[in-house]
């Protein structure tokens, strides 16, 4: 199925629900977070997410006839931040995506150039600054606001406050 289509996301979760039923009722793993097919585990021992991980492959692999991603299934230490949902997550705050902050700086240079609308700069601005709103992010949206509203022709935006709070060790 399209990736962001509706119905992957709804069978996503219905074929994974077992694969949530193994690891909190058979690994018992008390900090578990799942959305649609990316998931995360916490723990302050490494080797008992090495363990946790062998189990889920052999799960996946045996029940649901799925393997967990060679490259992006890994334990990394939560001081180096968890890539999860969009954002760099650390223990005490989140950051966006870098490759995200500098799409929005590519089409604020569209629009000085003329290549995008002012209506449009609006459309894409808000939306951005919601999904950015999220991470620990003001005064890099306060610079994004700034960097549109000095090229012609001029937009107001007002900067909404932030949310931050994240703590991750292990993504699968």
């Amino acid at each position: 199925m399209p990736l962001g289509n509706l119905t992957s996301q709804f069978f996503a979760n219905l074929y994974l629900n077992e694969l949530d039923y193994f690891v909190k009722h058979k690994l018992k793993a008390k900090y578990y977070i799942r959305y649609v097919d990316d998931f995360v585990l916490l723990s302050k021992s490494k080797s008992q997410l090495e363990k946790w991980k062998e189990q889920i492959d052999n799960f996946l692999k045996e029940n649901l006839k799925l393997e967990l991603h060679k490259d992006k299934s890994s334990i990394i230490s939560l001081s180096k931040g968890v890539d999860f949902v969009g954002f760099r997550n650390y223990y005490h705050y989140k950051l966006l995506r870098k490759r995200n902050v500098r799409k929005m700086e590519n089409k604020i240079e569209k629009y000085k150039k003329y290549e995008i609308p002012k209506e449009k700069m609006c459309e894409i601005f808000q939306g951005w600054n919601a999904y950015a709103k999220w991470a620990n992010s003001f005064e890099l949206r306060k610079r994004i606001n700034s960097g549109i509203n000095s090229s012609y022709p001029p937009m107001n935006f007002r900067i909404a406050g932030c949310i931050s709070t994240a703590c991750c060790c292990a993504i699968f």
